[in-house]
């Protein structure tokens, strides 16, 4: 059992993965329990074993694969990640567990499965279990089968998809194995279940004997609908209900169902689509024109044959249908009609809605073609009308089927209404509107009365199935004139009818409100929100685009207006009836005086009448006796005036009283209208007049009223009939009101010779065009000139002006409001529309000429051109025309795609021309010629481009959106890949969208394009997409987007859900319906002006509660373009006071809040190209809080002045008030960021000025940009750096040198980085240079992300095209170089020979140079005299500053000089230590800074890091459960939160108070290290979408984190020798891969991970380490398969450890070692050890053996206590040999033998052969030559040379260029101070770099800089005191710190102390004599008296240079 023991330690993931089957099956039962005790789904525990689950259920032992299975299941039930393995495990299970023998293995497997498909991934465990049905074993097809159907039983046919189940179904059914044949029959019983009969047609193939025994099977089937019983996780609701249900029993939960009952399956979506484009016969299109029939009818059979397949594969049928139209249309023999009308038939059944293009052709033909009696033929062509109708709309081809409704041909009127009657069936009462419906019941009305009864019947029929789908409520007030019997028949007829897919026919056989219910209820949603609009329903129209209102509405106003329909058609009552009525209900006198003679009586009895009448209730009143009654002889002809009001007056009143019908008005009507120019009586004539308008609604008394005024000849009547009705338009509104009834009198009244009507009618037609707007000056536009613009005049005043709200006709209305869903549609869709329908249209049919198409399809583009400017007259000289225009449509679409651009722009404007012309009924031509004007918006040319822009919007106008959106037409669009298309189409879309407030369900199919949109490789294409994800979003639903994402790749759904994330927040609101908006609109002057009124509030600009007026300002404003508010005319005293006092209102936390907000992405992200409108609107209202208006009305102005004007305002203002600047900074940084966007040079000069003085304030008050403020600011700074003229560059130079006064450098760099991107090379120039400031003022360490990764980037540019960036770039490297030195070739790459000599001279020239430029005292710093603009102060930028300016910077200079100087963070004021490169400050002042600050402790900012976990500050309190916790999230699969725990014990290890804490987790923290380097070599380098970096960033944490470790030697200790033994194996690994080479900076991690491993030698416990090498090598030398590498490295680390053994022999425990020694030679015995292929094992563990003998002797054999039979091993033997020889032989050759086998030492004797020092030294030196192993070279050089002081390397250097002689001299001198600092004093601790970005260990662990060795601050401290000798600066013993003191300092001022001391070690070799030339100065505080000397020190070096 000694080997149990062992995998009982490890870890449950570990068994979980042992090669030993017990500790797994343990293993696998550990892991059980765990996942059943872990409550929280998402802990990160259950990361641990992501990987390792497809082992779990792949296990190749039987019982653990049980087990297994069973710890699977857990984790998918309980773990929030199992998602993530789904592909995997399934594929696992279908392969390794559906083979299995036993029962319970295949169980849990299905089960593992049907859990999979219940945390919602249905799809891919489908997709795999239809993989393995191709599996050749019949087993895994037989499992699979059944778990698919037991998945389809339990979760339904929504959750599993069909249809690929249903396509491998047949070949199942032909299996050779029978258990898989019965299995798949199952499978097609479980389906036909769910779908029924869809499942027939694809498995109409099959076998019939299957077949019929599946027919058996599903006859048994209970026809009760299944319902799912499973359910998803996000189905828990459902859950919930259904579990009630199943306890409250059966009848419940029938009723139900209802609701929830999906629809039926289509057999459609079943199929396979078939392609038969390509297979219709060669010669089709020839033989289908034969002559002789037969060869027409081969064809035709042909096709026929074809079209029978049930899905047809979509394509171009254009030139099919076509042919086929041909035929039906012209060809004489009718049998070939009914084949052509079949095979159209076939095409619309297999195309479906992709038909609907070709509808609107082959409609007008069949429907002609009925004139056939032949029954086969009207049956063919039946079918082939109802197919075709399938694939369009009634909308479509209700002006075809209209055309034929009149036709001579009764057999075509009858099958015309057939066709619609069926078709109405078809329909539910929103997709049959009231404005559809209208037509075609005027048609039908007709056809009731027409003289043939088929004729009639088969109106009947139609009117039956109108009134059967829409309800009798919406059909009657069509119906108003229909005599009784023929009502019955109707009614009868719709009893009949049976709708298709209802169940039982609607409402059965009742009565009227029976039949209203079903119909009402399809709609409800549409329904329900309409009805609380009620009373203002009539204003509706009045919003949104202009209207005539609902065609509908004139009947249907009857309708409304009372509860009562049947009053509106009361029949005529006799005379006699009329009286005998009357006298019923009014006194006898009255009836008696009624027709007196004497007009006295009369009135008395008008007076006895009007008492009666107001006395009299609403249902006894005879409305239409008492009419007539007053209508009696003198009736209208009253010659009393007086008797004549009051009888006008009574009238009024019962038409207000009483249910006042238009029986009764026609009897009043004609004698008011005779009476309303009465002067006398004129007014209650009209007051009437309302009151009737009233009763019987305003259009139909209109209509009546101005009819009967033009048939009289009295011009006052006429005048004031239509003064009235202007007046009763602005009382009732303009619903309803038919425009074309009246138009011709008005005509008629502008040409009146009395000027009283021609005003009238003028007045009127303003007031009409409150409501119609524009179209309406179109009915007029041939009147005479001199009038037109008195027309004008008029609508001129109205311009501008809203219609008031209508105060009559609403009340009644109210009280039985329809709320039709219809009506509403159509308020939407192009109101203009229904004017338009009103204008006269012209045929053009007969002028679009065959030779004129013919023409357009030319070869010659000449002709072509002809043909279009044909077209182009034809159309204007109609002016308007008809939506018939022949063959057009073909012979233009072809011209879109016309190779000569030109045309295409032709056709374009035609096609606007076109929709101009053709109005609304341009909707039937959107499927063949709109769509193809979609496709040229792929063009490349720009212009091109605009033009179908121009074109597509203008259709859309006149179709709305709509019919665009319907179909696969605008899919298909997008999903081409061509760029221009797709930026174009999402830019419509995003524009049109949020317009809208319904958009068909097709949308949905352009969402996945839309996704790739946002992943496409051009930059434009992914931005429009992101702008229209909202606008998608708002109609499609956060829910419907976020699940479309399922199909997408992992990593590309991550970044779609993140991207639909902030859709989310910015998704605009539906615009609301008109009704709602009808007050507050402006007038619809025109159908674009009423656009922007119509998208309201589209984006919610800015904060939550800006109210809806400001954002109606907002958008008006967006409209004028960004023009701001004109500034007030008055310029008075009163303006001038407004502007005294603060400008910058100081808003407290109002910055924090912004940073918030755009957080939170409430508001929009200040990132863009150039300022959108929306920027500025934004800036705008957020600056509003924080400016006094009048200033923001300067900086918002159009003119440049004002701004220029605001900037002087902003300037004087500035430093009286900086705080409340800082507090408004970020906003002012932004309106900046605008002005660098303007034109103006003026207005920008003056911008930079004020930022000049900003940065000056800002740098004085110690302020410090946060990084909100400066991401929105600096990179449009940066834009203005590359301005073309000088003057600009330099001011915004001089602003980058402020910047890093008051922003961090090195976050500074990246911004410039980014900027030599650009493609404008003086800005790429400009930034490189400025980048070689950066680097020259502060060092290496401002290099981010880091040094070796920006000089990659700079050095690119030296082989830029542009000169000045070659020249800025060598500069730039040349700086880095002073910086760093040597170092800097490795940093930058590989350069091409070119570039690198390029370079080589130029750093030849900078060190040549740079004595000279130091020389000068008033520029201290070194000026690169290469480039004039690269002076590193810029003082000419600083000479130019206004006064002002430097005002501020002497007083900020002064200021500077009184503070005490403190580093900042990235600044240890190292300049100090070269007199050529002192600080950057105003005054040359060196002495002013100590050098003793150097040396001062240095504080260490503390590190800034987002925490890992809940617990990131208890860590510090180190509870072992914090510490527990991070360390368990190193090993994480996520790379991120791996690299954070890594952070968080960074962080503890850094800090050694902390450092403690760790103590007892080290072989925890160490296992996780490991798994975590296992993970990255299996896992993470295979998977090519983890980005190398991300890899490379984890990695040098790792190393990071080990190196800190290992540097302290207490928890160094603690690691055990099992966890030593793994680590090494990991890190071994690591430098073995090759893979990392090839990651940037690979070669650096390699050595960083060399530098670890001998950390670790050293550091660990030396025991455990030298027992975990011993057990390593044995295993490396067993297993075959590990690299010969790998034990060579094993074993070279083994050499390492014997040489120090001297030093270490007495802390190990010899008892282990030896044991160890003992196993290793069990294993291989002496034989054994010699046949490897390399005797190093052999010599390596007899070199280990010798070694300890020599240093203990003989007692070394009374360690092996721990071996048993000691007597038998082979290593006691060889240990008391090796002692025995030990005491003969001196120590000289035992010593010989060591160095014999050791790898790398140095010759240790000094009776060395010549010869062999040669060899040595020649090997040595080799290895100094290569570059991997120069560092080694150089270290056994000094060991060398320190032997043998006299050797000489003379003859080595001799033939070495000088470069390699310094080379080697410097590398010596540098391990000898380092030596000399390593005695002294031991630091350990690693600090990584600042931030997590870089993670790679800074300098005093791994080689980043100068050549990289292991530096400390004693070692600094010891190079220091050198230079300061030579320097001649004393070493006062009061400079030397305490040790303490010497902490080891913040990265980045390390290395820049590292950099800086490379610098000076170059010019080391001028300063050898300076020693004995110079006196140490003794230094005294004060400036003035030390500027002399150090004068005179400058001179004095400079001499010594030369």
């Amino acid at each position: 059992m000694g080997d149990d023991s062992e995998w009982m330690k490890l870890p449950i993931d570990q068994k979980c993965e042992h090669k030993i089957w017990k500790a797994r099956l343990n293993g696998y039962e550990e892991a059980l329990k765990l996942f059943q005790k872990i409550e929280d789904e998402k802990s990160p525990e259950w990361g641990k074993y992501l990987g390792l689950i497809k082992k779990f259920v792949t296990d190749s032992n039987a019982v653990a694969q049980l087990k297994g299975l069973e710890a699977a299941l857990a984790f998918i039930e309980n773990a929030h990640v199992a998602g993530k393995t789904t592909g995997e495990v399934v594929s696992g299970v279908v392969s390794k567990v559906f083979n299995q023998p036993k029962a319970r293995a295949k169980e849990l497997g299905t089960d593992i499965c049907l859990t999979y498909i219940e945390i919602e991934k249905a799809e891919i465990v489908q997709d795999e279990l239809i993989k393995g049905l191709d599996n050749k074993n019949p087993k895994i097809v037989v499992a699979c089968v059944e778990t698919l159907r037991k998945a389809l039983c339990e979760f339904g046919s929504k959750i599993i998809t069909l249809k690929p189940v249903v396509k491998v179904l047949p070949k199942l059914f032909e299996s050779r194995e029978k258990a898989v044949r019965d299995e798949a029959k199952l499978l097609a019983v479980e389906i036909y279940r769910w779908i029924r009969d869809a499942l027939r047609t694809p498995l109409q193939n099959i076998n019939s004997v299957q077949l019929k025994e599946l027919e058996e099977e599903w006859v048994k089937l209970p026809p009760a609908a299944p319902k799912q019983t499973r359910f998803l996780r996000s189905q828990q609701d459902l859950k919930a209900k259904f579990e009630q249900q199943q306890a409250a029993g059966g009848d419940e939960a029938d009723d139900d169902d209802d609701e929830v009952e999906a629809a039926p399956v289509d057999p459609y979506e079943l199929l396979e689509a078939v392609e038969i484009l390509s297979k219709l016969p060669k010669d089709f299109y020839e033989k289908i024109e034969a002559k002789k029939w037969q060869e027409r009818k081969e064809v035709l059979e042909a096709v026929e044959a074809l079209t029978k397949n049930p899905k047809l594969e979509s394509g171009d049928y254009g030139d099919l249908a076509r042919a086929l139209k041909k035929v039906i249309g012209k060809d004489a023999n009718v049998m070939l009609v009914a084949m052509a009308a079949k095979c159209l038939a076939g095409l619309a059944t297999g195309l479906r809605k992709k038909f609907g293009t070709y509808a609107g052709h082959v409609v007008p033909t069949i429907l002609e073609k009925f004139k056939e009696k032949k029954p086969q033929v009207v049956q063919a062509l039946q079918e082939a009308i109802d197919a075709v109708f399938l694939t369009t709309t009634l909308q479509n081809i209700s002006e075809d089927v209209l055309a034929v409704m009149d036709n001579k041909n009764p057999s075509i009127k009858q099958q015309a209404s057939l066709f619609l009657a069926r078709s109405f069936r078809h329909c539910t009462p929103s997709t049959l509107p009231k404005s559809v419906l209208k037509p075609f019941c005027a048609a039908f009305l007709k056809q009731v009365n027409d003289s043939a009864p088929e004729v009639r019947d088969a109106a009947f029929e139609a009117l039956g199935t109108a009134m059967k789908v829409v309800g009798e409520k919406a059909v009657n007030p069509f119906l108003a004139d229909v005599d009784k019997l023929k009502l019955d028949k109707i009614k009868e007829c719709a009893d009949k009818v049976e709708l298709v897919g209802k169940k039982g026919g609607g409402g059965g056989g009742g009565g009227g409100e029976k039949k209203a219910k079903p119909a009402a209820k399809a709609p409800p949603a549409v329904e329900a929100p309409a009805k609380p609009s009620g009373p203002p329903k009539k204003a509706a129209p009045a919003a949104g685009p202009p209207k005539k209102g609902k065609p509908a509405s004139a009947p249907s106003a009857k309708s409304k207006k009372a509860s009562d329909t049947k009053e509106t058609v009361e029949t005529e009552l006799s005379p006699e009836v009329c009286e005998e009525k009357a006298a019923a209900v009014l006194p006898a006198s009255c009836m008696q005086l009624l027709d007196s003679g004497n007009w006295k009586e009369r009135l008395a009895s008008m007076e006895e009448f009007q008492r009666a009448v107001e006395q009299m209730d609403k249902s006894e009143m005879p409305c239409q006796a008492l009419v007539k009654m007053l209508a009696k002889k003198p009736g209208w002809k009253e010659t009393n005036f007086q008797v004549m009001q009051m009888k006008l007056h009574i009238v009024g009143l019962i038409a207000q009283k009483g249910s006042f019908s238009k029986t009764s008005a026609l009897v009043v009507l004609d004698g008011l209208v005779d009476k309303i120019g009465d002067v006398k009586c004129g007014s209650n004539a009209k007051e009437a007049l309302t009151a009737i308008g009233e009763a019987c609604s305003l259009p139909w008394t209109a209509e009546q009223v101005v009819s009967m005024a033009f048939t009289q000849k009295n011009p006052k009547n006429q005048a004031e009939t239509l003064n009235w009705l202007a007046n009763a338009m602005k009382e009732f509104g303009f619903a309803g009101i038919n425009v074309k009834a009246f138009i011709n009198n008005v005509k008629t009244a502008l040409g009146a010779t009395n000027p009283a009507v021609r005003t009238s009618a003028i007045t009127l037609l303003g007031v009409m065009y409150l409501y119609m707007g524009a179209p309406l000056r179109m009915f007029f536009e041939d009147e005479k000139p001199a009038l037109l613009s008195q027309i004008d005049a008029e609508f001129e005043k109205m311009q501008g002006q809203s219609p008031p709200a209508p105060i009559r006709g609403t009340k009644k209305a109210g009280a039985e409001e329809e709320g039709d869903a219809a009506a509403e549609e159509e308020e939407v869709d192009g109101g203009a529309g229904d004017i338009m329908d009103l204008l006269p249209r012209t045929d053009i049919s007969d002028k679009i000429t065959s030779d004129m198409v013919s023409k357009i399809s030319d070869k010659n583009w000449k002709i072509r051109k002809e043909g279009l400017d044909e077209v182009a007259a034809v159309i204007s000289e109609a002016k308007f025309i008809q939506a018939n225009i022949g063959e057009l449509p073909m012979a233009l679409k072809g011209r879109l795609n016309d190779s000569n651009k030109l045309l295409v722009q032709q056709a374009l404007n035609i096609l606007q021309q076109i929709a101009t012309a053709m109005g609304p009924s341009l909707k039937q031509h959107v499927k063949n010629l709109g769509i193809p004007v979609i496709t040229v918006l792929g063009d490349s040319k720009s212009n091109v481009r605009a033009a179908a822009l121009s074109t597509l919007n203008a259709w859309v106008e006149q179709t709305g959106m709509k019919e665009w959106l319907e179909g696969e037409d605008l899919s298909e669009e997008l999903k081409k890949e061509n760029p221009f298309l797709r930026q174009e189409i999402l830019g419509w879309l995003a524009e049109k969208l949020p317009t809208l407030r319904t958009v068909p369900a097709d949308l949905m199919l352009c969402v996945p394009h839309l996704y790739a949109c946002l992943e496409d490789r051009s930059g434009d294409v992914r931005k429009k997409a992101q702008d229209a994800l909202p606008t998608f979003m708002m109609h499609l639903g956060y829910e419907k987007m976020s699940k479309a994402t399922s199909k997408l790749k992992p990593a590309s759904k991550d970044q779609v859900v993140g991207m639909l994330e902030k859709a989310r927040a910015v998704m605009p609101a539906k615009p609301e319906a008109p009704a709602k908006a009808a007050a507050s609109k402006p007038p619809a002057s025109s159908t674009p002006a009423a656009k922007p009124a119509s998208g309201l509030c589209i984006f919610p600009l800015t904060t939550s509660n800006m109210t809806t007026t400001s954002c109606v300002k907002t958008v008006f404003l967006t409209l004028k373009g960004v023009v701001g508010k004109k500034p007030p005319v008055k310029a008075g005293a009163k303006d001038e006071e407004d502007k005294s006092g603060p400008i910058f209102i100081l808003v407290p936390n109002g910055k924090e809040q912004r940073i918030k907000e755009e957080k939170a992405l409430k508001i929009l992200k200040w990132n863009f190209i150039t300022p959108r409108d929306e920027y500025v609107e934004q800036l705008k209202t957020q600056m509003s809080t924080c400016l006094p208006k009048w200033l923001q009305d300067e900086l918002f102005h159009f003119d440049f002045q004002r701004h220029v004007k605001a900037i002087g305002a902003m300037i004087e203002h500035m430093e009286a008030e900086c705080e409340a600047v800082i507090g408004c900074l970020d906003l002012i940084l932004k309106w900046f960021t605008l002005r660098f966007f303007d034109t103006n040079t003026s207005v920008l000069m003056k911008a930079l000025e004020f930022l000049k003085l900003l940065f000056t304030m800002l740098s004085r008050k110690n302020y410090q940009l946060n990084d909100y403020e400066a991401s929105s600011f600096i990179p449009y700074l940066i834009l203005k750096v590359g301005e073309s003229k000088d003057v600009v560059r330099k001011d915004v130079r001089a602003i980058l040198t402020m910047l890093c006064k008051v922003y961090a450098a090195s976050k500074v760099f990246p911004f410039l980085m980014e900027g030599t991107k650009s493609k404008n090379s003086k800005q790429r120039c400009e930034c490189l240079e400025e980048l070689g400031c950066l680097i020259e003022n502060f060092g290496m360490n401002v290099c981010q992300p880091t040094p070796a990764k920006a000089l990659k980037e700079i050095a690119v540019h030296i082989g830029d095209r542009d000169t000045t960036v070659r020249n800025a770039a060598l500069n730039t490297v040349v700086a880095a170089y002073n910086a760093c030195g040597d170092q800097v070739f490795k940093l930058i790459g590989n350069l091409s020979e070119k570039e690198m000599s390029m370079l080589e001279e130029r750093i030849k020239r900078s060190a040549k140079k740079t004595p000279a430029a130091s020389a000068k005292p008033e520029r201290p710093q070194r000026e690169q005299p290469t480039n004039p603009n690269s002076t590193f102060l810029r003082k000419p930028a600083q000479e130019e500053v206004p006064n002002k300016l430097s005002q501020a910077r002497a007083q900020n200079a002064h200021l500077e000089q009184s503070a005490p100087s403190i580093p900042k963070e990235f600044q240890l004021d190292l300049e100090v230590f070269e007199n050529n490169h002192t600080c950057a400050s105003d005054i040359p002042d060196l002495v002013q800074h100590k050098l003793d600050e150097v040396l001062e402790p240095v504080m260490i900012p503390e590190r800034k890091m987002r925490s890992v976990s809940p617990h990131f500050d208890d860590i510090h309190n180190s509870s072992a459960s914090t510490i527990n916790f991070v360390i368990s999230q190193v090993a994480s699969g996520d790379i991120n939160t791996s690299i954070q725990a890594l952070a968080q014990i960074d962080e503890v290890l850094r800090q050694a108070d902390k450092a403690e804490a760790m103590s007892g987790h080290i072989d925890q923290f160490l296992i996780a290290t490991f798994m975590q380097l296992r993970l990255i070599y299996n896992t993470h380098m295979a998977d090519d979408r983890l980005d190398k970096k991300d890899i490379f960033k984890l990695y040098s944490c790792i190393i990071g984190n080990m190196l800190s470790l290992f540097s302290m030697e207490s928890l160094a200790r603690e690691a055990s020798m099992g966890v030593l033994k793994d680590l090494m194996h990991g890190l071994i690994t690591l430098m073995l891969d090759t893979r990392v080479e090839d990651i940037e900076d690979g070669q650096q991690l390699i050595r960083s991970v060399n530098l670890l491993v001998v950390r670790v030698l050293e550091k660990s416990d030396q025991t455990n380490i030298l027992s975990a090498l011993l057990v390593l090598l044995q295993d490396s030398l067993i297993s075959t398969a590990g690299s010969p590498m790998f034990s060579e490295l094993v074993m070279k680390c083994l050499w390492r450890m014997i040489r120090f053994l001297p030093q270490t022999i007495n802390s190990i425990n010899l008892d282990r070692i030896l044991l160890d020694v003992h196993n290793f030679m069990k294993v291989f015995p002496k034989e054994k050890l010699k046949q490897l292929k390399s005797d190093v094992p052999h010599r390596t563990l007899k070199t280990l053996l010798h070694t300890l003998c020599r240093l203990t002797g003989a007692k070394i054999l009374d360690h092996m206590s721990m071996i048993e039979n000691r007597n038998e091993s082979e290593l006691e033997a060889h240990l008391r040999r090796v002692v025995k020889h030990s005491a003969n032989l001196s120590g000289l050759k035992s010593d010989k033998s060591t160095e014999k086998g050791a790898l790398r030492s140095v010759c240790p004797d000094d009776k060395v052969i010549k010869a062999k020092v040669s060899d040595i030294l020649s090997e040595i030196f080799k290895k100094i030559g290569s570059k991997e192993n120069t560092k080694e070279g150089l270290t056994e050089l000094y060991e060398y040379k320190q032997k043998y002081s006299d050797a000489d390397l003379e003859p080595f250097l001799r033939n070495t260029s000088q470069f390699f002689q310094s080379y080697v001299e410097r590398g010596l001198r540098m391990i000898e101070s380092e030596r000399e600092g390593k005695g002294r004093i031991q630091t350990s601790t690693v600090i990584p770099q600042h931030s997590t970005d870089s993670y790679l260990p800074s300098s005093s662990t791994v080689p980043i800089s100068s050549n990289g060795e292991d530096l400390n601050a004693a070692a600094y401290y010891e190079r220091l005191k050198i230079l300061r000798q030579r320097r001649g600066l004393e070493n006062s013993t009061e400079d030397r710190p305490p040790l303490s003191s010497l902490r080891p300092s913040v990265a980045s001022s390390t290395d820049m102390l590292h950099s800086k001391l490379s610098q000076l070690k170059e010019s080391r070799e001028h300063f050898q004599q300076e020693q004995s030339h110079t006196h140490s100065p003794t230094r005294s505080s004060s400036p003035a008296s030390n500027l002399d000397d150090l004068k005179k020190r400058l001179e004095r070096i400079k001499s010594n240079r030369q």
